[in-house]
């Protein structure tokens, strides 16, 4: 039988522990309360927070006291790659690396964005896609990037001139933010250029998750002599805006890749939109006297 003692020790024991657990619910209430306080009273202000991207890397020079630093720099004038951003025992530097990662974030964001709907209205450019459904299909499958379907072929049919000397088009591919960034100067370059040649060109439009291939099914479908495509580039750290344009004479599905021109990086920080688009009309008046591209056309 227990004795009056032991149950008094009990009952003790038990308040205590209550006692214990409510000042420890209290405590952790007391700290909540002082986070709240604090975030209430000094709230976050982005607008101090500078925009990393904003900063070339040609101007960005982080190692102290070089031996010769004019050589540095003259080196980094020659290359947008990350020379002289110093280092922090054996790794990056803080600055270094968010500047790599908003870099990185530029390009996917290049990647996975859309052109909008508003930049299509106001280039008039009417659009149609491929057979993939989004931007993960887009880049898992590259086959369907390259396919039209019967409704998207009958469009392009019944919305474009038929059989036209030139015939281009717009494309999103690796890098909407490119087609944004150039087409508004590029496209009137090219036109400029061809009438200039006295060359005719088609009706222009914009294809949505496009390969380079897809270029082939537009040759057919419309019977153009030349094709032309302005797509977006694969995005890397340097920039997410570079474009190119790719060109074929009396493109063919199935046709091998050899066959196809290219004027690659364009952007403000290689070939200029406007300097491209006069070039390139240049090589289409070529391609047609040539009845040739690719590896054939003799420039």
């Amino acid at each position: 039988m227990v004795s009056e003692q032991a149950i008094k020790d009990m009952v003790q024991q038990i308040i205590q522990q209550l006692s214990m657990d409510n000042q420890q619910v209290a405590e952790e209430q007391d700290l909540q309360n002082a986070d709240t306080k604090v975030e209430t009273e000094v709230p976050l202000d982005n607008t101090e927070l500078k925009d990393l991207t904003e900063i070339k890397m040609q101007d960005y020079f982080a190692v102290p006291d070089p031996a010769n630093k004019e050589v540095y720099l003259g080196l980094k004038e020659s290359t947008p790659a990350r020379v002289g951003i110093w280092r922090a025992g054996p790794r990056y530097r803080t600055e270094t690396l968010l500047r790599f990662r908003a870099d990185h974030a530029v390009a996917m964001d290049a990647v996975f964005t859309y052109v909008s709907e508003e930049f299509l209205e106001e280039m008039e450019l009417f659009s149609v896609s491929t057979l993939c459904r989004d931007k993960d299909e887009y880049v898992t499958r590259p086959d369907l990037g390259r396919k039209f379907s019967e409704e998207a072929i009958a469009t392009i049919k019944e919305r474009c001139v038929k059989n036209p000397q030139v015939q281009i088009y717009v494309s999103d591919g690796l890098s909407s933010t490119a087609i944004e960034a150039n087409v508004k100067d590029i496209l009137p370059s090219i036109m400029q250029g061809l009438e200039n040649y006295g060359l005719k060109a088609g009706t222009p439009f914009f294809v949505k998750h496009g390969r380079v291939p897809a270029m082939d099914v537009v040759s057919e479908a419309l019977d153009a002599q030349v094709t032309i495509v302005l797509i977006g580039e694969r995005p890397g750290l340097a920039t997410g805006e570079s474009m190119s344009c790719y060109m074929a004479y009396r493109a063919k599905v199935g046709m091998p890749e050899s066959r196809r021109t290219v004027i690659s990086n364009i952007h403000k920080g290689g070939t200029s939109a406007t300097e491209a688009g006069a070039h390139i009309a240049h090589i289409i008046k070529e391609m047609i006297e040539q009845k040739a591209s690719g590896l054939d056309l003799k420039l």
